[in-house]
C-alpha cells in the first residue's frame, strides 16, 4: 500500500454511488478497501448498459482498489465474517436505511463496544430523525425534493434533472470529509465516533447560493435555463457557427471582454459599467454583445478572449471534455489492470494517488479474506 491512507482498513458496507464513490477515494489515498457485498452484488452491477467487456461501467466508475467478498449477513458464518472485519476496521461506512443494521450487530453502537477506535460513517436520504429514517433515498428524489429540479431547465419549460447524480457525489464527499476529520481527531482522543451525512442536507449545502437566496435573502429562486441569477454575462452567447460560454465574473474581465469584441465604450456605459447593473440590464446588454460575436467563429473568438484573460469555453460532449483534459496535461485516464478509469483529481507534492486493483467481479477476494478473518 501506498499513498497518505496507508495502513488504514476500511470496511465498505455500501453500494450504488454515494457510499462507494467516498470509499474508492480513502482506496486511492492508500487505504485498504475491503468491499462487502450481497450474494447478489452491488446494485449498479446490473445497471446497463453502457458495458465494458460485459461489466457495467457505472459499477467501474466508483470501485476500483477494492478487495470484494459477498457476505449473506443471514448466515451466521458470513455474519460471523462481517463482524470481525467491523471488529478489525478503522473505518465502517454503510448506506443501508437507519437503523438497519442493527439486527445484524453491525450498527455503530455494537460496533464500538468492540473497537472503540471506529470512525463508522452513515450515509441515509435524509437523515436518522423520525421524519425521515423510513424515507427510501435515491438522487433524483433529493433532486425534487431539495428544489434543485425547480432550478433546472428552461424558464418557459419543464424542470430537469441534472445530468449525473449530482447529490450522491456531494453526499460521498461530504462523507469523506467527515471520514478524514473523525480520523483526525482520533489521533488525539484515541476514539473513533459515528459520521453521518445525508443526501438531502448536502443538497441544500450544495444549492449554495440558490438555497442561500432563499435562507438569507428570502427570495425563492427560479430556473433561468443557462443564465445566472447573479452575473452577466455568464451564459453561452452565440457565434458565427454556434455558442461560446463567456463568463466575466468581475469589472475587469468584462472590460477586457469588451475591448476584445471592439466595443470598448460599453464598459464605461452607466448602464453596464457595475456588475449589478450588467445583472438588472442584462436584455439590453446582450443583442450588443451577440452583434459583435456573430461576426467570427466560436473557436476564433476563443482563442481571442482566452488570451485576453477573460474565462470562456466550448460546450463539448463529454468525449470532448476528456480530449480537453488531455490536451491541456492533466492525464485524465488511468488505466487499472485492464479498465480505463477516470483519475483520482488530488494531487500531493509528497504523496500520491494509487491505482493498484481494478475494480473487483463479485466475491474476487472472498476466499483470501474468508481466511484472514478467521486467523
Amino acid at each position: 500500500m501506498t499513498g497518505p491512507l496507508s495502513g488504514l482498513l476500511v470496511a465498505d458496507f455500501s453500494r450504488i454511488l454515494a457510499g462507494p464513490y467516498a470509499t474508492m477515494l480513502l482506496a486511492d489515498l492508500g487505504a485498504d478497501v475491503v468491499k462487502v457485498e450481497s450474494p447478489g452484488g452491488d446494485d449498479t452491477r446490473s445497471w446497463q448498459p453502457p458495458v465494458r467487456d460485459g461489466v457495467s461501467t457505472y459499477y467501474l466508475a466508483v470501485n476500483r482498489n477494492k478487495r470484494s467478498i459477498a457476505l449473506d449477513l443471514k448466515d451466521p458464518s458470513d455474519l460471523a465474517a462481517a463482524q470481525e472485519l467491523a471488529r478489525r476496521a478503522d473505518v465502517l461506512l454503510e448506506n443501508f436505511r437507519p437503523g438497519g443494521l442493527a439486527r445484524f450487530g453491525l450498527d455503530y453502537e455494537t460496533v464500538a463496544e468492540g473497537n472503540p477506535r471506529l470512525v463508522y460513517a452513515s450515509i441515509s436520504g435524509f437523515g436518522s430523525g423520525p421524519g425521515g429514517a423510513e424515507l427510501p433515498g435515491y438522487d433524483l428524489i433529493v433532486q425534487a425534493i431539495s428544489g434543485l429540479m425547480s432550478l433546472t431547465g428552461d424558464p418557459s419549460g419543464e424542470p430537469y434533472r441534472a445530468g449525473i447524480s449530482v447529490f450522491d457525489v456531494m453526499a460521498g464527499l461530504h462523507a469523506t470529509i467527515g471520514v478524514l476529520s473523525a480520523l483526525n481527531l482520533r489521533h488525539e482522543t484515541g476514539r473513533g465516533q459515528h459520521v453521518e451525512v445525508n443526501l438531502l442536507s448536502s443538497a441544500l449545502s450544495g444549492l449554495v447560493n440558490q438555497s442561500s437566496a432563499y435562507v438569507a435573502g428570502g427570495v425563492v429562486p427560479l430556473r433561468m435555463g443557462n443564465s445566472h441569477p447573479s452575473l452577466f454575462p455568464y451564459e453561452p452567447l452565440p457565434c458565427a457557427d454556434g455558442e461560446l460560454i463567456i463568463t466575466a465574473g468581475n469589472n475587469g474581465q468584462f472590460r477586457k471582454l469588451v475591448e476584445v469584441l471592439g466595443v470598448p465604450e460599453l464598459a464605461d456605459d452607466p448602464r453596464f459599467d457595475r456588475n449589478e447593473k450588467r445583472t438588472a440590464n442584462r436584455d439590453e446588454l446582450r443583442p450588443l454583445l451577440v452583434d459583435r460575436l456573430m461576426t467570427r467563429t466560436k473557436l476564433d473568438w476563443f482563442r481571442d478572449i482566452i488570451a485576453a484573460g477573460v474565462p470562456c469555453g466550448p460546450i463539448n460532449t463529454v468525449d470532448g471534455g476528456v480530449a480537453f483534459a488531455e490536451d491541456i496535461g492533466l492525464d485524465p485516464v488511468v488505466t487499472v489492470g485492464d479498465i480505463p478509469t477516470v483519475r483520482n483529481p488530488i494531487t500531493f507534492s509528497d504523496s500520491a494517488a494509487s491505482y493498484r486493483l481494478p475494480p473487483p467481479s463479485l466475491d474476487e477476494h472472498g476466499a483470501e479474506l474468508r481466511k484472514w478473518l478467521s486467523e
